[in-house]
């Protein structure tokens, strides 16, 4: 059963985009911004692929429930948490989803590295990162923030277990030395596979005893669902960026000299004044259709770029959060 969504992360992407088209934004500030919305999107999709598979098998199934996208906060401690899947036993399955376009190697050191446009470079450890995720958990339950069900009177302790989830297609290159987690590194379509491997070679009869019902492993995930801290993140400050961009000064009426010459010189008065009107057309794409400021070239292009939203017309950065989504 699927107990909470992943967060919606296009505002995060909207504030981006907008820092983007700053006039006070340098091409290093864009270059960095640009490189952050890419991670956003990369890790959506990510997540997106193990979210499939996960609500593909187990998303309706009332033995199972799936939390996703899960940041819980405790002792000055967080965990991002990317999945959860909970079952009757309170076996908790803690998911850590990653999206290696090219795949993923590890070599004899336990040092990861993956791969773009064939070259290696090195990433931190998903297994140490879920690791982190899984002692943050278990400080949750022990604390008494999100207490774990009873059965029989007792506090059950749940079993929690590690994986990690990369793109069906990335490879995966493991060492021959014996890595501790190394096997918690599956593509997303071997999923339940490896559960139900897991579950077929657990004979042990003491099981039954931490058996819960239904309702009450619903309730347990909807009162970790209720824990989640939402990120918040100050990308103003990240970038080194002010909250309100800087005012774009108007720039004053062009006074157009007196011809000079002798008093028999041709009227050519015509020809500046389609020169002026031509001037004027090219300033007026540029002013903003509220209060008529002159913005930059690239601001006009993020509102000719967001038609849905400005309707073709241009806007100030100011005038910018007073256009209603509809507009």
């Amino acid at each position: 059963m699927l107990i909470k969504a992943p967060d919606d992360k296009s505002k995060d992407i909207e504030t981006l985009q907008l820092l983007a088209a700053r006039p006070d934004a340098s091409a290093d500030t864009r270059k960095r911004i640009g490189q952050e919305i890419r991670n956003i999107q990369s890790g959506i999709k990510g997540e997106a692929e193990a979210a499939y598979e996960i609500e593909f098998y187990y998303g309706a199934s009332k033995n199972w429930m799936v939390l996703h996208d899960l940041r819980l906060e405790c002792d000055g401690r967080v965990a991002q948490i990317d999945h959860l899947l909970i079952n009757r036993f309170l076996e908790i399955y803690v998911c850590e989803s990653k999206r290696f376009a090219e795949g993923i190697a590890v070599n004899e050191q336990g040092e990861f590295a993956a791969f773009y446009g064939s070259q290696p470079y090195g990433v931190p450890s998903p297994i140490e990162q879920n690791k982190r995720h899984m002692v943050v958990l278990e400080s949750v339950f022990k604390s008494g923030q999100v207490p774990p069900p009873k059965r029989l009177g007792m506090t059950l302790s749940p079993t929690l277990k590690g994986l990690v989830l990369v793109s069906r297609n990335a490879r995966i290159g493991r060492p021959k030395a014996k890595i501790d987690g190394l096997d918690w590194i599956i593509r997303n379509d071997q999923l339940q596979t490896r559960i139900d491997k897991e579950i077929d070679a657990n004979n042990n009869p003491l099981l039954a005893v931490r058996l819960i019902g239904s309702e009450t492993l619903e309730d347990f995930a909807r009162r970790l669902a209720a824990a989640h801290k939402p990120a918040s993140f100050d990308w103003f400050g990240r970038f080194g960026m002010p909250v309100n961009a800087p005012e774009i000064i108007k720039p004053a009426p062009r006074v157009e000299p007196e011809p000079a010459g002798p008093l028999n010189q041709p009227d050519l008065g015509n020809t500046k004044e389609a020169g002026a009107e031509a001037s004027d057309d090219k300033k007026s794409k540029l002013a903003c259709a509220t209060c008529g400021t002159i913005v930059a070239y690239n601001v006009a292009k993020f509102c000719w770029f967001n038609k849905p939203r400005f309707g073709g017309n241009v806007y100030c950065m100011d005038c910018q959060k007073a256009v209603p989504k509809s507009a």
